[in-house]
């Protein structure tokens, strides 16, 4: 089970009340309701084995030399040289070493790359993984992994942890009408808001598809475009216009699968009456030892 950890701490930030609190006062919601989670997708999908996949740079500086709106709408301040710092609310970072030491007492090992998103450390141990994935996301873009012949899954939180939806190749055939390995050029053209990513302007979903459907790939309708055949000459100069952008944005989209990285991933099994002791003093002074309890309850039967 490979976890987007920012995607789901702010889950949880959101998701908890903010009146959680550790003994001295400091927020616990994010800690807490994280925890809860991987308790839920643990005690649901049984993982033998578990990693907290982590944004080392969430805004790699090589997807901005591409395309320079890629997530600048959320830069607080700009650091040349190093990360720029995402607008986050000041609850939730004060939470960030309390999620790490959470995460490292479970045994949960914590991996990223410098200049790279947890979405590309996923692809890359997706890719990797000899065995079946499940990738835990909100994130759409991570729909690109799914591989049914692989035993790649996404289990889709936007719905929320009570309404999980587990996305195989039936399930992206069915909701856009293309395959998974299509995805990265059918994102491509929608374009994303959060992102910053435009996409082709007046190219949607359903264009889109239609699109990939006929030509396969975003190669293969730019080639049909550049001829004039395979699409009415509206889409044609729609694409055409759309050229300079079409060209960097399929290495934006699409996520990293060999970084390199060395992870060996946490065993999901009872844990030892030490290591138990060692995280309850920490759930005690970070306010989440009811969460951890559970937990533990599951994970060691």
């Amino acid at each position: 089970m490979l976890l987007d950890t920012a995607s789901l701490y702010f889950r949880a930030f959101y998701g908890v009340p903010d009146t959680v609190r550790a003994p001295d006062g400091s927020p616990a919601n994010a800690v807490r309701g994280l925890l809860d989670i991987i308790t839920k997708l643990v005690s649901t999908y049984g993982p033998d084995e578990i990693v907290a996949c982590w944004d080392d740079d969430w805004r790699p500086q090589w997807r901005v030399d591409l395309i320079p709106t890629y997530k600048a709408h959320r830069v607080v301040v700009e650091r040349a040289g190093e990360p720029d710092v995402e607008e986050t609310p000041d609850d939730l970072t004060a939470q960030i070493p309390a999620i790490r030491a959470m995460l490292e007492s479970l045994g949960i090992p914590i991996v990223g790359a410098p200049g790279y998103e947890a979405d590309d450390i996923i692809g890359t141990l997706a890719t990797r993984a000899a065995n079946p994935v499940d990738i835990v996301t909100g994130d759409r873009d991570l729909f690109q992994l799914v591989d049914d012949s692989r035993g790649a899954r996404v289990i889709y939180t936007a719905r929320g942890m009570s309404n999980l939806e587990v996305v195989t190749d039936e399930t992206i055939i069915t909701k856009y009408g293309i395959r998974p390995d299509q995805y990265a050029d059918f994102a491509t053209m929608r374009g994303d808001a959060s992102d910053g990513l435009p996409g082709v302007a007046g190219v949607g979903e359903k264009t889109a598809a239609t699109l990939l459907q006929q030509h396969e790939t975003l190669a293969g309708i730019l080639t049909a475009a550049e001829n004039g055949t395979g699409m009415s000459a509206g889409v044609q100069k729609k694409i055409l216009a759309a050229a300079v952008y079409l060209e960097v944005a399929p290495t934006v989209v699409a996520v990293a699968r060999g970084v390199d990285v060395d992870v060996t991933p946490g065993t999901i099994a009872p844990m030892s009456e030490d290591r138990a002791a060692a995280a309850r003093v920490l759930a005690e002074k970070y306010g989440y030892a009811s969460a951890l309890e559970r937990y533990l309850t599951v994970v060691n039967v």
